[in-house]
């Protein structure tokens, strides 16, 4: 399963959804069509499935996620960092969640000793609650902080009127940071 976040990964993995010999199911999130330009080759490449991409590098937080939210997690880290400029966060696009890059994550959170799974689908049996296992199971010794996640909430995605309330905020993201980087064993 595949989820983009930018125009260049949405034709370079679905090409490579086509040429798969695998199944492949391909979401693309709404929310980021036009949310902004990139330049796309006009030739045939693809984006290899199961790789994940390295948006930011950084070396106190590691923020996973993938879809919509990778823009504005970027959003939230450039704001955090330009007011705290000692802070250095990592930030991963999945870009498939199935299957995952562990080794990109595992990577990233034996470096910085701090996790945040960030995405907009519910809470519980999640694409978050998957990487947070692996992660406390292979990054045990390393962890600095409990892992965390923000997410949508446990319930009934509402209609177009109400799906403001459902949203994963920069507020929301920016609150789990300052937990994050604050959190002493």
């Amino acid at each position: 399963m595949v989820i983009p976040s930018t125009p260049y990964d949405t034709k370079g993995l679905l090409l490579a959804a086509i040429t798969s010999n695998d199944p492949v199911i391909f979401a693309e999130p709404a929310k980021i069509y036009r949310a902004f330009k990139q330049d796309v080759p006009a030739g045939f490449y693809t984006v290899e499935i199961g790789k994940a991409r390295i948006c930011r590098t950084g070396r106190d937080l590691t923020i996973v996620t993938y879809g919509a939210q990778v823009i504005l997690c970027e959003k939230v880290v450039d704001q955090y960092v330009k007011e705290h400029n000692q802070v250095s966060i990592e930030v991963i696009d999945l870009r498939s969640i199935k299957p995952w890059d562990r080794e990109l994550v595992c990577a990233s959170v034996r470096k910085t000793g701090r996790l945040i799974v960030v995405h907009e689908a519910v809470k519980s049996f999640s694409v978050s609650a998957e990487v947070i296992a692996t992660v406390d199971k292979e990054c045990f010794d390393s962890l600095k902080a409990p892992s965390a996640r923000v997410t949508g909430y446990d319930i009934i995605i509402p209609f177009e009127r109400g799906e403001k309330y459902f949203w994963v905020t920069s507020q929301r993201i920016l609150k789990q940071i300052e937990d994050s980087l604050g959190y002493n064993f």
